[in-house]
């Protein structure tokens, strides 16, 4: 879960991530800790897009009007945003809409931007997203994929950027997402309860002395945190020069086509997923087993036709990675699984 998680922030054109599992695995908690490490970014100072100053596809119409017109932008540091959606959320809520203040005041039509705005270049949480209505998951998932939101309300049209790492968690026990909305999350991780007494042991003391003193348990790991922040925007930093090799790549496509991946997702999720665990691990090019660590949490989620079915628990994924690339069935799951190093 925390390397499908950091891979995203390294790449956000994974697509998010869809985490699946039992209550009280620190599911929530976890994705709600990803904001503190991420370095902050450059945005136009009151703009409440966060527009970025240098990139055009990150600027709402404001920014663009103020730039062609020769204004100076003002700029300021400002920490990744981290968005919750919560369940009894509008489609108003999300996409915005008409600012009512503004136009009983001063006679004008106005717009009042909604979550997915305030999101923009950041992180955009659905806790219990099999919850979610249907309407706006698809009103989510549409402006994940192409990154813009674009709002029709009286009279008054609107289109901003929405760029954001999705993250979906759920319980399986609640239902399951359509297979078709399902596709759309790039990955899918199963987080299932810790079964090993001394684990369960170390939660329960780090837990307690959290509790007890939260400051200094902060402190005692910020070490660890900042390493790993630097990590992160190493990597970032390092990911357009990652390579894949063509051989690679054709082996890729041939077990998405052995499995009968519906669309081109699965390719494409797989090969930036790969890309993105190299540069997190300071290579420059992608090694098969890369590969093999990745393909399972791209492809599980995308083999379900039917809705009543369960969501693979990647078996399938091993077995036809391991005709494609001709590896023993036998080869060690561990071979197959996204961990990352303590």
């Amino acid at each position: 879960m925390k390397l499908a998680l950091l891979l995203n922030v390294i790449d956000p054109r994974i697509g998010g991530v869809m985490i699946m599992g039992d209550r009280g695995t620190g599911k929530s908690t976890t994705i709600r800790a990803l904001a503190d490490l991420l370095p902050c970014i450059q945005v136009v100072a009151g703009d409440s897009y966060n527009s970025s100053p240098v990139d055009p596809d990150l600027q709402s119409s404001e920014v663009r009007q103020q730039l062609d017109n020769g204004d100076n932008l003002d700029i300021e540091d400002r920490q990744v945003p981290m968005v919750d959606l919560p369940l009894g959320a509008t489609e108003d809520r999300l996409c915005g809409t008409i600012d009512i203040e503004k136009a009983l005041s001063e006679g004008v039509r106005a717009f009042e931007p909604g979550l997915l705005a305030k999101a923009n270049r950041g992180l955009l949480y659905v806790d219990e997203v099999n919850l979610l209505d249907d309407h706006l998951v698809d009103v989510l998932l549409d402006s994940a994929a192409s990154g813009w939101n674009t709002v029709e309300r009286e009279g008054v049209s609107v289109r901003h950027p929405a760029r954001f790492v999705l993250i979906g968690s759920g319980n399986p026990e609640e239902g399951e997402l359509r297979p078709q909305l399902l596709d759309r999350f790039g990955m899918s991780v199963e987080v299932r309860t810790v079964r090993d007494a001394e684990l369960r042991v170390q939660v329960v003391d780090q837990r307690t002395s959290f509790d007890t003193d939260p400051d200094a348990f902060a402190d005692k790991v910020q070490s660890n945190q900042d390493a790993l922040q630097v990590k992160v925007v190493n990597a970032q930093d390092r990911l357009n020069g990652v390579s894949i090799d063509d051989d690679l790549r054709l082996k890729i496509s041939a077990v998405c086509g052995e499995l009968d991946v519906d669309g081109l997702r699965g390719d494409i999720v797989t090969n930036r997923s790969a890309r993105a665990l190299a540069a997190f691990e300071g290579r420059e090019e992608v090694t098969e087993d890369d590969v093999a660590r990745v393909i399972s949490c791209s492809l599980r989620h995308r083999l379900r036709k039917d809705p009543l079915e369960q969501v693979d628990s990647g078996d399938r994924v091993i077995k036809a990675f391991c005709k494609v690339f001709e590896r023993p069935e036998e080869s060690n799951q561990s071979d197959f699984e996204l961990v990352m190093d303590k």
